[in-house]
């Protein structure tokens, strides 16, 4: 086993070879991503991201252009790559709209019906920004678009959550394997919606399993909160850690007080990985309705984008009113490590800590 300093050394070179000064790396959370939060990340020598999963290609283009306007740092655009269309069962949707009403403002399935933003539209966008670094979750990109990445000298990051998808990425072309473990929050990043919660592996045993078995480098994801949880990934063979929740206690992160307070009130088993908001797997505070929605005695979740479009009414409301039973409230099981401080102070000390272990 080679020493820390090794380890270091090589997040440092890792770092240096996408334009940043650490190896710390924003995680790109769609909604949680403001372009103050990413800037400050950049400026104090990581890398932003921006989760555009929701967002219409002028909204792309927009963010990119206010995050140059304050940074010349490093950053990462996010897609997910499309599920097959949803089955859709009236029925079942129906009785998960009663449920919501005990929640929320009464809803009916028509909030289902809503157009996202087209996928292709956006993937276009991202090439006309050309950052950094465009990621992919939930699947990896066609090879004709692939193509167009790399002839654009732009680095693909795939995120995956088993061996299996890491090298399914790697043979498609991947530059840098995003590894999440089961305990980080937001969305779990499976290929297949319907193995997620089975497949679901922690990141002790995901990181060195997927380093042994490709050839690219390995960021560490989920449950990265502190410098010894960002050495232990690195001990693991990473070259890099990505944080989400660990950033959402900051001001420049603007969330709601009450989502804030449960982050840094939660002890791991106070997070729940729960479809009960999207009708995708990912991980967030056990709040009442999450718990609620998880019973036997409720309705099961639709699949996604059917159960966001369901819950979107309530979670607008409860954010509106602060109100943490309802909040979508996405956090990872080390969440009470995160530090209320602004944003590039605690990435510079994130990184002092680890370079002085």
């Amino acid at each position: 086993m080679t020493n820390l300093k090794n380890h270091i050394e090589r997040a440092k070179q890792f770092a240096d070879s996408i334009g940043a000064t650490n190896p710390i790396i924003l995680g790109p959370m769609a909604g949680a991503c403001p372009v103050g939060l990413s800037a400050a990340v950049a400026n104090g020598g990581g890398t932003g991201a921006c989760g555009a999963l929701l967002m219409k290609p002028e909204a792309i283009h927009q963010w990119a252009e206010d995050f140059r306007s304050q940074s010349d740092g490093p950053f990462q655009l996010n897609l997910w790559i499309p599920d097959a269309p949803a089955l859709r069962n009236p029925e079942h949707e129906n009785q998960i709209c009663s449920f919501l009403g005990q929640w929320g403002p009464q809803v009916d399935a028509d909030a289902a019906n809503g157009t996202p933003p087209d996928f292709s539209e956006q993937c276009e966008a991202l090439l006309e920004i050309a950052p950094p670094i465009i990621s992919s979750i939930m699947g990896v990109f066609d090879d004709d678009y692939i193509a167009r990445i790399k002839a654009q000298g732009i680095k693909w990051f795939a995120n995956v959550s088993t061996v299996n998808e890491a090298r399914l990425a790697e043979a498609a072309g991947a530059d840098v394997i995003v590894a999440k473990g089961m305990e980080g929050g937001g969305h779990s990043g499976a290929f297949d919606p319907d193995s997620a919660r089975r497949e679901a592996v922690g990141l002790f045993s995901l990181v060195p399993a997927v380093v042994d078995a490709v050839d690219l480098p390995v960021i560490a994801a989920g449950g990265i909160a502190d410098a010894r949880t960002s050495l232990a990934a690195l001990m693991l063979g990473a070259s890099a850690v990505q944080i989400g929740t660990g950033f959402l206690r900051t001001p420049e992160a603007a969330i709601t007080t009450s989502w804030a307070d449960a982050i840094a009130n939660a002890d791991p088993e106070n997070t729940i990985a729960t479809r009960a908001f999207s009708g995708r797997l990912g991980r967030s505070i056990a709040t009442k309705y999450a718990l609620a929605m998880e019973s036997s005695d409720s309705p099961k979740p639709a699949p996604y984008p059917v159960q966001r479009g369901l819950t979107q009414a309530m979670r607008d409301q409860a954010s509106k009113d602060n109100n943490i039973d309802c909040i979508q409230a996405w956090a990872g099981q080390s969440a009470k490590l995160a530090q209320e401080l602004p944003a590039k102070t605690l990435i510079q000390n994130l990184w002092e800590e680890m370079r002085l272990a």
